[in-house]
């Protein structure tokens, strides 16, 4: 009489779990390496080994240099390497750079006057005060902006403080730096830009210029360009402008010096 070994289902159920577990391994993995195959085809064609993190690296880096342009949303094969930059040491220590770097051109080549006409431009959102937790919850770049549901989250008036930025911003207040706000926000955000603003550290600035009603036409560099022109006419000598975005730092007239933060999540123009 042939013997019964009474543990076969369980032996068979355990073997189809394993076998189902390391399906799924396979299908993670194969889909990461079809990935890197794609890119590998398509942008190793001078005979160059690269990896997927390579290849966002290299669109990171580019988006900083200015060579990569109008883009509406950061890469697919892209969109987790940019999560994961934004929220790194490596971004905070590539920001702290442009924030030292700031403050030994402030400390070293400003022949401040001390008239009241000393200035220095910030933009806001990403430079200041950061968007990262709402593009987090939106996909890191990968979706196309919703400017109303990014607005929306604006007026909550939670966005946290760039501490770096706050140590620059605090570093001119006590020079007499007479500090200028220049954002692309639009004027019904006013009162919860300002109370976001005051509640995250800063605070002691001489304008915030938003954009009104008769900027609707321009672009965001021109608006820029134009708050500057008219800061200049007043008797302004603008030291120094920190942004996050080209447009924030180019166009006539300009300041002695510029300095960009990085970021690579979008890009205004």
């Amino acid at each position: 009489m042939p013997v019964v070994d009474c543990r076969l289902p369980f032996v068979r159920k355990r073997m189809a779990r394993s076998v189902g577990i390391l399906l799924a391994i396979f299908c993670f993995l194969l889909g990461s390496a079809a990935a890197d195959c794609n890119i590998l085809k398509e942008k190793g064609k001078d005979g160059l080994q690269i990896t997927l993190k390579n290849y966002c690296e290299a669109w990171r880096m580019n988006v900083e240099l200015h060579n990569i342009r109008d883009f509406d949303v950061v890469p697919d094969e892209c969109v987790s390497y940019m999560g994961k930059y934004m929220t790194s040491t490596q971004y905070k220590v590539d920001s702290e750079r442009s924030i030292h770097e700031s403050i030994v051109y402030l400390s070293t080549s400003c022949n401040l006057k001390k008239d009241g006409t000393d200035a220095w431009i910030f933009d806001i959102d990403d430079t200041l005060l950061s968007t990262v937790p709402y593009y987090k919850r939106n996909g890191f770049g990968g979706k196309k902006l919703n400017l109303t549901s990014l607005e929306e989250w604006m007026s909550k008036g939670k966005a946290p403080a760039l501490q770096h930025s706050l140590k620059l911003f605090n570093e001119l207040k006590s020079r007499g730096v007479r500090i200028i706000l220049v954002s692309s926000r639009v004027e019904h955000l006013r009162s919860a830009t300002v109370d976001n603003l005051v509640n995250e550290g800063f605070f002691g600035w001489s304008s915030l210029l938003l954009r009104g009603a008769d900027d609707a036409c321009k672009d965001i560099q021109g608006f820029k360009s134009d708050a500057r022109k008219q800061l200049i006419s007043k008797g302004y000598r603008i030291w120094g402008i920190l942004g996050d975005q080209w447009s924030s730092i180019e166009g006539l007239p300009s300041a002695n010096r510029t300095f960009k933060l990085p970021n690579p999540l979008y890009y205004s123009a």
